[in-house]
């Protein structure tokens, strides 16, 4: 009996403080186990916090880190914690927005305007477009607005203006204008597109033509025998007075380019300008501006022994040109 009373003294002095340790062991071991580093991130800045915390909401409290009513976090305030995870924090920001007449004030935690836009509720139609782009990230204080863009098409018909085709007539005079046709003018559909922003018309834009009746040009025969001294314009030129004279023609004897007249100007025909002709310097002196019946226009610059008095001798290029002349009266007007 003593031996028995001895054994189970000895083993309850033992027993004891084995329990004890074990318990302090047990406890370290679950508070160890429920020790965790986790990453808070708030708008980018990360912050690194060791918890003995179960879920978000119970880490964010214990560190003061406090929720705006918009505020976007992940995960969600109720989720289980785990050691290494990270929490995400988007700060709600104030903005305003301007759409359909309207000014909104906004706090809002998305990421860009496009997004904002859809949680808001505010749709975009395809025509739409918003001021910055959507794909701007959002940041305090921003003014964003919302363009609403229609556009409609309008179709008219309009008149096609007739063109005056000038065709020449070198039998005709010169001061003479026939029409062999009139003008007619055409019609076409044109369909515009008008562009509205808010109400407004900022452009219109021409996305089609048909052509319903095409023009009837006006035909107009010009006379270009040089009859008169006439201008481009089709009026008479003004003269100091006229003559009659007899006139022969010469060539380019010497050849075209090489040949020079007795005032030491070179020898040229120009149907379309001024040619050089013989004169009687006497009677016509050096440099006189004339206009040559049949011939056109030229400028005194030669003579001959045989060019006397109201006689000229009019200039071309080949011996051809001069024979189908020939010599004939003409009216000579020297011009103003």
């Amino acid at each position: 009996m003593f031996k028995a009373f001895f054994k189970k003294t000895t083993l309850q002095k033992y027993i004891i403080p084995f329990t004890v340790v074990l318990v302090v062991v047990f406890i370290f071991t679950a508070m160890y186990m429920k020790r965790k580093t986790i990453t808070v991130v708030v708008d980018g800045e990360q912050r690194k916090i060791t918890t003995y915390r179960s879920t978000v909401a119970q880490v964010l409290k214990t560190n003061d880190i406090l929720l705006g009513p918009k505020d976007k976090i992940s995960p969600s305030l109720d989720s289980k914690l785990m050691d290494e995870q990270s929490i995400d924090i988007k700060r709600a920001v104030n903005v305003k927005v301007t759409v359909d007449g309207k000014d909104i004030d906004l706090l809002s935690p998305e990421d860009n305007i496009g997004s904002m836009l859809k949680v808001e509720g505010i749709t975009l139609r395809d025509t739409d477009r918003v001021v910055p782009d959507i794909s701007t990230s959002l940041v305090e204080g921003m003014d964003i607005k919302v363009v609403r863009v229609d556009k409609t098409n309008i179709t008219e018909v309009v008149p096609i203006q007739f063109k005056e085709v000038v065709k020449v007539n070198k039998s005709l005079a010169n001061t003479k204008k026939q029409i062999s046709q009139e003008g007619k003018n055409g019609e076409k559909e044109v369909i515009t597109r008008i562009t509205y922003e808010d109400g407004v018309e900022v452009s219109r834009e021409v996305v089609g033509e048909t052509i319903i009746k095409s023009p009837q040009d006006k035909i107009v025969i010009q006379g270009t025998y040089p009859y008169m001294p006439v201008s481009r314009s089709g009026s008479i030129m003004s003269y100091s007075r006229v003559f009659e004279a007899r006139a022969t023609a010469y060539w380019a004897v010497r050849g075209v380019g090489k040949t020079y007249t007795a005032s030491g100007r070179k020898a040229v025909w120009n149907p379309d300008g001024y040619s050089t002709i013989a004169v009687d310097p006497k009677v016509i002196p050096y440099g006189t501006k004339l206009f040559v019946e049949g011939y056109g226009f030229a400028i005194a610059a030669d003579t001959g022994t045989a060019i006397k008095g109201n006689k000229v001798d009019v200039y071309f290029n080949t011996y051809n040109q001069a024979c189908n002349w020939g010599a004939k009266y003409v009216n000579v007007y020297i011009l103003k």
